[in-house]
């Protein structure tokens, strides 16, 4: 292995994307060979790395699984409160993290995954890449709310007005939304803002892939030529 940044490496095993490597780093959580490693160090083949006192292996082949979040499992690495975390109810024999969360009254597709440049394309809000959602609230939808959440919603508790997007009416208090943006629990917030309280909120795709038969707790790999065309949108080559 060719020299290499430190946190590129991190994202490569899969362990989280370069962003969250330089977070894990700048507070002191990364050893190489036993040494607090430092940002912008670069690694070779024989350096040992370590996360939190656990080394990291080496870099696996790359895989891309559709799951299907359930209700009530929560998308993060730990939380000691919560009862149920994402990486817990997905067993797969490759560590993987999710690319793009899920909040836990939420349900549906996960894109989950070992390449950190992914999860980096993914997360990056300026490639706007399309997310939809099924969502059901307590009221009937009018036409005047439908017109607002397509024009984009301020959102006080944010100070932000969220982007235009599209909105079909699939029912008298359902609809089917795609945002190209992940603001913190956007359409519950956008919903409320107009007074509607939602029922039930599921995500049935995400860029290319969509959530298809999965029931909830399922998983899948990706097709061949499923993985090429998320790569090829998200800028990257699905070379594996």
């Amino acid at each position: 292995m060719e020299e290499i940044r430190l946190n590129k490496y991190l994202a490569s095993c899969g362990i989280c994307s370069r962003r969250d490597a330089d977070k894990l780093i700048e507070q002191g959580l990364v050893a190489v060979n036993g040494k607090t490693a430092s940002q912008g160090m670069k690694i070779t083949e024989g350096d040992e790395v370590s996360v939190r006192g656990r080394k990291v292996a080496g870099r696996d082949k790359k895989v891309v699984l559709a799951y299907y979040k359930p209700v009530g499992v929560v998308c993060t690495e730990r939380d000691a409160h919560a009862e149920k975390i994402v990486t817990d109810a997905l067993h797969y024999p490759v560590r993987v993290t999710y690319a793009g969360r899920l909040d836990k009254d939420s349900e549906g597709l996960l894109l989950m995954t070992n390449d950190g440049d992914l999860i980096e394309a993914m997360m990056r809000g300026a490639n706007r890449h399309e997310k939809e959602y099924l969502v059901k609230v307590r009221e009937t939808w009018t036409e005047e709310a439908i017109h607002r959440l397509r024009a984009g919603v301020y959102l006080e508790e944010l100070d932000v007005t969220t982007r235009p997007c599209a909105v079909e009416r699939t029912g008298p208090k359902t609809v089917r939304m795609v945002l190209t943006q992940g603001l913190n629990r956007q359409i519950r917030r956008m919903c409320r803002a107009q007074g509607y309280h939602i029922l039930s909120l599921k995500r049935t795709r995400v860029v290319n892939i969509e959530l298809g038969g999965l029931r909830p707790g399922e998983y899948r790999e990706l097709s061949a030529g499923e993985r090429k065309d998320l790569y090829r949108i998200c800028g990257l080559t699905a070379n594996q």
